[in-house]
């Protein structure tokens, strides 16, 4: 028996908005020379400051590396707090809030929402279909919800979780269950959509959800698990969720 999609749920990062190859070292690298007063491309930096300022950027690199490693291993979550603490960054230093919204500069051409999301949304509003958003993510549900804002979609929310703020990460049962409960949905009822075979399909069939993949981001092969899930659908723009949730719900 086929259940009719009640919701649809949104991973974030590759899905919401288009997949963007990043230096993930180079946020690092942005925060600590905030934190150490070195400005960036200045010829008027000491060896001793920029050297201080790489140490930083390396330790807080490699935290953040295990934290997502032992995510796909142990299926842990972990926070930024958490990730800069591991590291020795001082969240006490009198630089440290530059240094983050340096950090945040950073990502900021990063997160732009993709121009589908709101008629998206807005059709599957208009449908009954309750929206939600569960997302394997270090950032807090408030910064999540200015990047909405933003971008004008927030108000076309029903739920969002965010693993931050979870004892797991995708793709953990719990964390597909959990944000079913938000939107009081039982699972068969809900399909997730994300761009990973392991998080955001084999995951959410675990749960009980279908699960469609949007197969065009370039992920690096260390944050790859292979595994043997089949998507019960895939497409390649978000507007073709439409039309397959009116099939499933015909």
């Amino acid at each position: 028996m086929t259940h009719p999609v009640e919701a649809v749920i949104f991973d974030w990062g590759g899905t919401l908005t288009p997949w963007h190859a990043v230096d993930l070292g180079e946020q690092w690298r942005v925060y600590a020379r905030e934190v150490h007063g070195v400005p960036v491309d200045s010829p008027e930096v000491s060896a001793e400051d920029l050297q201080a300022a790489h140490e930083l950027a390396d330790r807080i690199l490699a935290a953040e590396e295990r934290a997502w490693r032992r995510g796909r291993e142990e299926h842990s979550s972990a926070s930024l707090d958490e990730i800069l603490a591991a590291a020795g960054a001082d969240p006490g230093h009198d630089r440290h809030l530059l240094a983050l919204a340096a950090y945040r500069r950073f990502w900021e051409p990063h997160t732009h929402t993709d121009p589908q999301v709101r008629p998206l949304w807005e059709g599957l509003r208009e449908r009954g279909i309750r929206i939600g958003v569960l997302s394997n993510t270090i950032w807090s549900r408030d910064y999540h919800r200015e990047v909405f804002a933003r971008d004008g979609v927030l108000d076309l929310l029903d739920a969002d979780l965010y693993s931050s703020e979870l004892a797991h990460v995708k793709p953990h049962p719990e964390a597909f269950r959990a944000i079913c409960r938000e939107l009081e949905v039982e699972p068969h009822s809900a399909v997730y959509v994300g761009d990973r075979v392991f998080e955001d399909v084999h995951g959410p069939q675990q749960a009980g959800l279908r699960a469609i993949w949007i197969p065009h981001s370039d992920i690096p092969a260390v944050q790859r698990v292979e595994v043997t899930a089949i998507p019960d659908a895939h497409i390649h723009e978000l507007r073709e969720i439409l039309d397959i949730v009116d099939g499933w719900n015909a």
